[in-house]
């Protein structure tokens, strides 16, 4: 039976010899055999054992994974959908068999709800202004125009009467001195008279400004 037990084991007859068990035994041979059968009923109990608190997957519920109630409402809305778009299907298919009944032109005249009142405004507005014109129109002038064109007229007689010169002097002493100039830069020599200006302008604005 020792060798039967030593083929079963893989050991050898002489293994027994070195086992070292924990506590002292007088016969190495049983203490090894019986420190191996309680390994492995230790070992198969922890196989077999239950543990004490329940970690496996709780279970799944049909009703839960499915979800009939959304799914029914997801089927009527489709089914909303799909009903709207097959009358709208029609109505187009309607509408281009025929000419259609709907007055799409936008030629509407725009309305206003204070119309009324808008132009009572701006016909009293207007009335207000042409009253102002008229009154503008019919007032008479303080100062007279004529009367001043009058006087005008009159005083330049006595300026004519009076003045040394003649009205155009001025423009004919300009014209000299642009003549004068240019004959200077050029090869005639220039007049002696032109050189020197005349105080005759002086005495002239001295007139003037004793008759104004």
């Amino acid at each position: 039976s020792l060798q039967h037990y030593f083929i079963q084991s893989n050991l050898s007859p002489g293994m027994h010899t070195n086992y070292q068990p924990l506590k002292p035994a007088t016969n190495k041979l049983l203490k090894k055999r019986w420190d191996g059968a309680a390994h492995d009923l230790h070992r198969k109990k922890v196989t077999t054992a239950r543990c004490v608190v329940d970690n496996t997957t709780p279970p799944s519920y049909v009703h839960l994974q499915n979800k009939l109630k959304k799914v029914q409402l997801e089927e009527e809305r489709h089914a909303v959908i799909d009903r709207d778009n097959r009358h709208l299907l029609e109505k187009m298919s309607a509408i281009m068999r025929t000419r259609g009944r709907v007055d799409n032109w936008n030629d509407y005249e725009p309305k206003s709800l204070n119309k009324s009142k808008r132009t009572r405004e701006l016909i009293r507005v207007t009335l207000e202004n042409q009253k102002i014109l008229a009154r503008i129109q019919a007032k008479q002038p303080q100062y007279s125009a004529k009367k001043w064109e009058d006087d005008w007229s009159e005083t330049k007689k006595y300026m004519k009467s009076i003045r040394k010169y003649s009205e155009d002097w001025y423009q004919m002493m300009q014209k000299e001195r642009t003549t004068a100039g240019r004959t200077r830069r050029g090869t005639k020599p220039a007049a002696a008279a032109l050189a020197s200006p005349s105080p005759a302008p002086e005495a002239a604005a001295e007139s003037d400004d004793e008759v104004c």
